[in-house]
């Protein structure tokens, strides 16, 4: 369904407001699509570079893999339970945008169900014939990034940003946070950090107390700094 611009306060289309009240930030939501564009988008490639038969390469890879997979779809079952329906009461001319999110979220589901179903045979043996059965899957899922995310920032987050409360926003990013698999707080917050335009310092500043920021600079970010380069060898 191709995506026709509604007015972002929620109003008629034909009597769009020019004098919506901002009531909360939804900048995260393209903080944290930064991170799945950069992962799932190396991720073809991390795939390619393991060697016929490294099944400790292989396992490697797709723990990383398995990890995004996991965010991704705690974020979107975050918006599907917590955000759609407000945005279909508080805004109804958004409610064609919200109908075509839950059909991408549909069909991205698809490929990270595949992605899921191929990940444990290639960890096992990292034989090529099982990573192509992941790089499929992984391109399905960077094909409807591509759709997907611009959608949404474009045509969701500026109606979040005149409906929903901080308090919401806050919500969406906890349900989201509790789906980091356990063990992978740096391996997560260094992908965040890392995909943001600079570096993620302003990011840490805005979203970090003092006490993780001091952490990560302590233990984290080294902790970090290996795994990737792990990663990528």
């Amino acid at each position: 369904m191709p995506a026709t611009a509604l007015p972002s306060s929620g109003d008629s289309p034909d009597r769009p407001r020019t004098d919506a009240v901002k009531t909360c930030d939804a900048r995260g939501m393209a903080e944290i699509h930064r991170m799945f564009r950069a992962g799932f988008g190396e991720g073809p490639a991390l795939v390619g570079k393991v060697a016929d038969g490294d099944a400790a390469q292989a396992d490697f890879v797709g723990d990383y893999l398995a990890m995004l997979s996991v965010g991704l779809h705690a974020h979107h079952e975050g918006e599907d339970t917590m955000l759609w329906g407000r945005l279909e009461s508080r805004a109804p001319s958004c409610a064609t945008h919200v109908a075509r999110m839950k059909e991408q979220h549909a069909q991205m589901l698809v490929h990270l169900n595949e992605l899921d179903a191929s990940l444990p045979a290639w960890r096992a043996s990292g034989r090529t014939t099982d990573a192509a059965s992941v790089a499929t899957a992984l391109a399905g899922i960077n094909a409807a990034l591509a759709v997907h995310l611009p959608d949404e920032e474009t045509h969701i987050v500026p109606v979040m940003e005149t409906v929903i409360t901080p308090k919401e926003v806050d919500a969406l990013s906890e349900h989201g946070r509790k789906a980091t698999p356990k063990g992978k707080m740096f391996v997560q917050l260094g992908t965040i950090l890392a995909a943001q335009p600079d570096g993620g310092d302003d990011w840490q500043h805005e979203h970090l107390p003092a006490p993780i920021r001091l952490l990560w600079r302590l233990r984290g970010k080294s902790r970090y700094e290996r795994w990737r380069a792990a990663l990528v060898k």
